[in-house]
């Protein structure tokens, strides 16, 4: 194809001829749009009729047609030729652009330009800027030809696109046109499902896919031409929009509904991942679930899910005559799990009392070396050290020492509250006068020190001031310059000078008041020491009033023999009891007792009666009854034994 191209452009062009250029003809071409005609100097009245082609040379245009000889000078032939391509017409003057350009090259016979609407591509046109002008080309089909719109037009008006449409408006089509020719037209925009056809110079398609609705929408504003005909019932100007079609709301309904389905059945199991996993079944009872159980029950890791198994059954209605000693005993191995349980509470109180007093030790530490810091402020704010510092040095170590004090006293409270805790879980609830004494004079001393450690704070700051006077008067004193006036010197002093003393009016009475706290707490102290004196002489005067009552208790301990009956209701229960066992030969547990006795009184404990029957052992004995897990505790009756022991 290249060597064609070569030999072609070396023999000269051979559809186009080439046009001479003259430079001294300095008049341009003005081409007319609307007639397509062009005037030049004397030839501007002079038309030329365009020539209808046939409709078989139209479709036969290919690579072997023949080339066309339209020179440029006759400028109406290339104005008709731009009116037949859809290209507007424009006036060419001066110097050509081009003037070794090959027209051979510019247009190439027999192939049409391509476009999106070209069958076979099965393309939808890209999405175009709304400030960029769509150019259009010239579409060819067999019977037809399917011219573009005037650009500077505005584009056709389309109705809103109604849900799921697939059925398009085509309006605007020749009389002459049929079903052929519309089918051949629309099917390059997709596969056509449907075709109605009406008188009125109209019809609906119906596509297969919404997309296709887009391409075929492309296509208005286009003029078509059937054949080469330029007969009114052979043209046409076609305008498609939208339709509304119930076939396609149905379709788009159920499309929406088969999504709605699918978002549900996703959300569903999206829900379903973050349920929790429902609990393992629980197996049923048998003699060999039961003494399983029962192992796990011993075993602390085990022990929930032997609980949990032991808890359905009961629940359940597993409990019968048969299987009430093996449910008696996986409940006695319950019970047992909280001595366990206590045990191990035990060991963590332990574990938290221990971790409670390296807390304590570890406090006292820290306290103790904020002592140390804060005493290293106080000392460095001392007169003897204090004046060889400069004012910002000063500055800075005075808000440190106030820092480290604020830091000291918090952990001083954490501290004392820790101990404070301590102290009332120790003590009982009637607090002894000596506790009570030590806690307030520590109090006391505590203030006593604090109000010296303020006092000597204070007494450090008022030398720092002095100082800091003094340095003023050295400064403003090397500072002035010659011509600086000893009034103004003295004017500046004595403001120095009254600030400072009202600074040291305020120290003063901050003394005053730190003093007049210290003597009302030296008075309270005096009066706690006078409640205490007078507290001792009345505890010295009862000692001989309680040591008399304790005698008389003691002779008359002496003189009465001990009894393990102490009084009517116990006599009265060792009877009912008596006579109860003597019934059941075979002895019975301490609840099956108990279960009778509450009957008569709902107020006896088991714990009580049991203990009764301790104190009673030539009346009533225990033994122990059964084998293995149902090994069981029974109380009989032995007076008539016991009896004949003790005479």
């Amino acid at each position: 194809m290249f060597l064609e191209y070569q030999r072609r452009r070396a023999a000269g062009p051979a559809g186009l001829n080439q046009v001479p250029f003259d430079p001294g003809n300095k008049k341009s071409l003005q081409y007319n749009n609307r007639g397509g005609s062009a005037e030049n100097g004397a030839e501007a009245s002079h038309k030329r009729q365009r020539t209808a082609l046939p409709a078989d040379t139209v479709q036969n245009l290919n690579l072997e047609s023949p080339p066309m000889d339209l020179g440029m000078s006759d400028p109406a032939a290339w104005a008709t030729a731009m009116n037949n391509l859809g290209m507007a017409p424009m006036g060419i003057t001066g110097d050509p652009i081009l003037p070794d350009f090959d027209p051979t090259l510019g247009i190439m016979t027999g192939i049409p330009p391509i476009n999106p609407m070209m069958p076979g591509l099965g393309i939808v046109p890209p999405p175009i800027p709304p400030d960029m002008p769509v150019a259009k080309e010239i579409i060819h089909c067999k019977s037809c030809t399917l011219f573009p719109p005037n650009p500077n037009l505005p584009p056709p008006t389309t109705r809103e696109r109604p849900p799921g449409c697939k059925t398009v408006f085509v309006g605007g089509l020749p009389e002459n046109a049929t079903e052929e020719t519309i089918v051949e037209i629309f099917e390059q925009c997709g596969e056509i499902v449907a075709l109605r056809k009406s008188k009125k110079h109209f019809c609906h398609i119906r596509f297969t896919e919404e997309y296709m609705v887009d391409k075929a929408i492309y296509l208005s504003g286009y003029r078509i031409r059937l054949g080469s005909s330029t007969d009114k019932k052979d043209t046409g100007r076609l305008h498609v929009d939208f339709a509304q079609a119930r076939d396609d709301l149905y379709e788009w309904e159920c499309k929406q509904r088969m999504l709605a389905r699918e978002e549900r059945h996703r959300r569903r199991i999206a829900e379903e991942r973050f349920h929790p996993p429902s609990p393992p079944p629980v197996v049923h009872y048998s003699d060999h679930e039961c003494s399983v159980i029962a192992e796990k029950l011993k075993d602390d890791a085990k022990f929930s899910e032997a609980a949990q198994t032991l808890l359905t059954w009961i629940e359940r209605g597993e409990v019968n005559r048969r299987s009430a000693n093996n449910f008696y005993s996986m409940i006695q191995s319950v019970n047992s799990h909280i001595r366990r349980l206590m045990n191990e509470k035990a060991a963590h109180e332990k574990d938290m009392e221990e971790a409670k007093e390296k807390f304590k030790f570890a406090l006292s530490g820290i306290l103790a070396q904020f002592e140390q810091i804060v005493a290293v402020y106080h000392s460095a704010s001392k007169q003897k050290a204090w004046d060889h510092f400069t004012k910002a040095q000063r500055k800075n170590i005075s808000v440190w020492c106030k820092q480290a004090e604020e830091i000291r006293n918090i952990h001083n409270d954490e501290l004392m509250g820790i101990r404070r805790e301590e102290e009332m879980e120790m003590s009982d609830d009637d607090t002894e006068p000596s506790e009570t004494k030590e806690t307030e004079e520590s109090a006391l001393i505590s203030q006593t020190e604090a109000l010296k450690e303020e006092n000597d704070s204070l007494r450090c700051q008022l030398d720092a001031y002095r100082n800091e006077v003094e340095l003023l008067k050295q400064e403003q004193g090397k500072g002035r310059d010659e011509d600086l006036t000893k009034d103004q010197q003295l004017k500046l002093l004595q403001q120095a000078l009254q600030g400072m003393q009202q600074h040291l009016l305020k120290l003063q009475d901050e003394c005053e008041r730190r003093n007049a706290e210290l003597e009302k707490a030296k008075e309270e102290k005096l009066r706690l020491d006078t409640l205490i004196e007078s507290l001792k002489v009345k505890v010295s005067k009862l000692s001989p009033i309680c040591s008399v009552s304790q005698e008389k208790e003691s002779m008359l301990e002496r003189g009465l023999p001990s009894s393990p009956i102490k009084s009517e209701r116990e006599a009265l229960l060792v009877g009912i009891i008596s006579a109860f066992l003597h019934v059941h030969p075979f002895g019975a547990s301490i609840e099956y007792i108990c279960s009778y006795l509450q009957r008569l009184d709902s107020k006896i404990c088991a714990s009580d009666v049991e203990a009764l029957m301790m104190r009673l052992q030539h009346t009533f004995k225990q033994e122990m009854s059964g084998v293995g897990a149902s090994l069981e505790k029974r109380w009989k009756f032995c007076g008539f034994e016991g009896l004949k022991m003790t005479m």
